[in-house]
């Protein structure tokens, strides 16, 4: 009998300093998708490190889980205040002090900074002359006793076998002279009580794992696996920043992408499943694996974003996709969503965001009389144009069927009746109909118009 698949533990724990910007988004999605796909009784544990009070903002707090709820990331249970569990971190010290895997220390200031500088100089490790020696007197901090000698094996889920030599490794403040405890503390003590199994962040955090394999060793507790995920560069190869067009999600959001073209783009970034490249939700579920993330940093693409959410925008049902458009497009009549929902089978191939579809739209929104000049005039202007107005107003009159190919029909048979060329209607009638406005064919501008507005728009310019 095949033993019941252990389940898997995750956890995103950002720091409420900014808001959910984009390396923090793909690091929450890689860890929802490995726990949602897991086993039953799976999990994706969400921890707010506030330990910082200095840098603390209650609304980044609240933008981050925004964020996550419209990428739709959900977490279970409630969000773990860092700064709540001082307490059990300070416990977590005394019980390593207890163990011998920490010991008191009571260099500080000018006489630490000293120490550290001699050990600089010297090309050696810093370490504490209380590690072995007698107490000293007043408050202390409590250092981690790291082991001096061989290497620390971090078996690594992305990055291999990574060998870091502990001549190399400090004893890290675990409990500050004042009683706070440090990250590094505080995220081995909070990782094992929430029961996390796998920690899934960016590489910046593999030196950390190695300190932090000490602190698990040092309690007896189970060290969960390491992935250690590269971080996201700009086209140029450079770490991002803002200036490659790295944004947080809100903007993302406000850009017009959906949270479906989003989450693509982030799952691109440094993950793969063969040649696939638009992945719906429920294939990312099943098809996600740490084995699929590679160790080159996934780059920032600003077109291929766009093009990814375009795919995405697409898929959406007529209602769905101008539903999600209408907050883009201002005041909207209830006439004008009526034509946006005939025009949206012809608007989506248009729009790679959602901001699009104003400018896409903008034939529909419109008001009346059409305020034409310049160039969009120009067919207006030429011979026999109003005339040729004229015989399409009056014949679409009495049209009885409305449909997009009916009426591109409709016309071309019109203008072979009269002996005319489509270049002697078309262009009047489209100038009369969208004001210079970008538009599909003349059957479908029609069509998305409607009777009671086109017909309006061409007497207009009779």
């Amino acid at each position: 009998m095949s033993a019941t698949p252990t389940p898997i533990v995750t956890r995103f724990a950002p720091s409420p300093t900014g808001y959910l910007h984009i390396g923090g988004a793909r690091t929450a999605l890689f860890n929802w998708l490995l726990a949602r796909g897991g086993p039953e009784g799976s999990k994706f544990l969400l921890r707010i490190e506030d330990t910082d009070r200095a840098r603390q903002n209650d609304d980044a707090a609240s933008a981050i889980l925004e964020g996550l709820r419209w990428l739709g990331l959900d977490w279970d249970g409630e969000p773990v205040s860092q700064h709540s569990r001082q307490a059990r971190h300070a416990e977590v010290a005394q019980a390593l002090l207890e163990k011998g895997g920490a010991y008191k220390c009571w260099l500080a200031g000018e006489d630490l900074e000293a120490a550290k500088a001699r050990a600089r100089e010297a090309n050696e490790r810093f370490t504490s002359p209380y590690r072995d020696g007698a107490p000293g007197e007043g408050p202390y901090s409590v250092r981690l006793k790291a082991p001096l000698q061989g290497d620390t094996v971090i078996e690594d889920a992305v990055q291999g076998e990574v060998r870091f030599p502990n001549a190399a490794l400090d004893d890290v403040v675990l409990l500050r002279s004042d009683g706070t405890p440090t990250y590094m503390l505080a995220v081995v003590a909070d990782d094992h009580d929430m029961g996390v199994t796998h920690i899934v962040r960016g590489d910046d955090h593999l030196t950390n794992a190695a300190r932090q394999k000490h602190i698990y060793e040092a309690m007896g507790w189970g060290t969960p696996l390491f992935a250690h995920v590269p971080l996201i560069h700009g086209q140029d190869g450079k770490k991002l920043s803002k200036r490659h067009g790295a944004l947080g999600v809100e903007a993302y959001a406000d850009e017009g992408f959906l949270p479906d073209g989003l989450f693509n783009a982030l799952l691109k970034l440094g993950w793969s499943h063969g040649d696939d490249e638009v992945i719906t939700r429920a294939q990312a579920l099943e098809w996600f694996s740490l084995g699929g993330i590679g160790k080159a940093p996934g780059r920032l693409d600003p077109d291929k974003m766009r093009n990814l959410n375009a795919h995405h925008l697409q898929a959406l049902s007529d209602e769905a996709f101008v539903e999600r458009a209408l907050p883009f497009l201002g005041d909207v009549t209830d006439a004008q969503t009526a034509m946006l929902l005939r025009a949206a089978p012809f608007l989506k191939p248009r729009c790679q965001l959602l901001a699009d579809a104003k400018d896409a739209a903008g034939f529909l929104l419109a008001e009346r009389p059409l305020q034409i000049t310049g160039k969009a005039e120009k067919p207006l202007r030429k011979e026999g144009a109003t005339e040729a107005l004229r015989l399409v107003h009056d014949d679409l009159s009495s049209a009885q069927d409305w449909s997009a190919a009916a009426l591109d029909l409709r016309l071309q048979s019109l203008a072979e009746t009269h002996g005319l060329t489509f270049g002697q209607v078309g262009p009047p009638v489209r100038a009369a109909l969208t004001g210079g406005n970008p538009s599909p064919s003349l059957g479908e501008t029609l069509h998305a118009l409607g009777r009671d507005e086109a017909l309006p728009r061409l007497a207009d310019r009779l």
